[in-house]
């Protein structure tokens, strides 16, 4: 393979065979540059929904969502029956953090682009953390969060119905540290607009104190912002990574193919 840097503190542009890659001959190797780099790009390689999905499956387990573990990132309601939550996807998030158990990775094809808007952020938060000066990793480390769907939707619907509130409370709360330390000793910040409370604060002291943070991990040093191609892929490490789309017509036909791995170790 040939990799080379995105940016400084976060992704790689990676150039390998296709068949190589299907084959699972650059599986390890993948796996132990995306946590390094936290995004992954494999410029224009195009790869079918079937081979997408063969070649995560060389990465990982994948998750059954969608038809056979394909799952259309689409704003048309006739092509994906849970439109509606991608729109929030314009903020910063980090998947299933609300989860007991996040996604360890996903991978994304783009297939048809927006004319408008439709580029994706994504912000590095091992190098967040370890950026930060070491009294405030002390102080960050004993703190722990609320995360909830209802927290990130209602950053995009100021005034929700009852049915849409019912709706995002059917995924309960989830109660994680702002730090992960993962198994491998690193550690992250878990972040996002789906965090709304940290436990033992007063509603104003913890948004202030979210805010602060969301705001230091979502400095340009560590974000890289991608300019999509058709058939373009991208692989990045949720545990590690937070993401958000900018904002794009409903109507204007973008559709990318996603696959998504399970994940494989719990917040701590």
């Amino acid at each position: 393979m040939q990799i080379s840097d995105l940016a400084p503190r976060i992704g790689s542009r990676v150039e390998a065979d296709r068949s190589e890659l299907l084959s699972g001959a650059h599986s390890q190797q993948i796996r132990q540059l995306l946590e390094q780099r936290g995004v992954l790009l494999f410029p224009e390689l195009d790869l079918s929904d079937e081979e997408q999905l063969a070649f995560a499956e060389t990465l990982g387990e994948v998750i059954q969502q969608g038809i056979k573990g394909i799952y259309k990132i689409t704003l048309d309601p006739t092509l994906n029956d849970t439109a509606d939550y991608l729109h929030a996807t314009t903020h910063w998030h980090i998947d299933g953090a609300n989860d007991p158990v996040p996604t360890l990775a996903s991978l994304l094809t783009a297939r048809v682009l927006s004319e408008e808007g439709g580029q994706t952020e994504f912000a590095n938060t091992y190098a967040a953390y370890e950026d930060l000066p070491e009294d405030k990793r002390q102080y960050v480390e004993s703190l722990r969060v609320v995360h909830s769907q209802e927290f990130i939707q209602r950053a995009l619907y100021a005034d929700p119905t009852p049915a849409q509130v019912a709706r995002w409370r059917e995924i309960p709360e989830q109660v994680q540290p702002m730090v992960w330390t993962h198994r491998s000793g690193r550690k992250s910040l878990v972040l996002g607009l789906t965090a709304g409370r940290v436990e033992g604060m007063s509603e104003a002291e913890g948004t202030a104190l979210l805010e602060e943070m969301q705001a230091w991990a979502t400095q340009p040093q560590f974000v890289y912002r991608h300019q999509w191609t058709v058939g373009d892929m991208i692989i990045w490490d949720n545990t590690g990574v937070m993401h958000r789309v900018e904002q794009y017509p409903a109507n204007s036909g973008r559709l990318l193919s996603r696959t998504t791995l399970v994940g494989e170790e719990t917040i701590a």
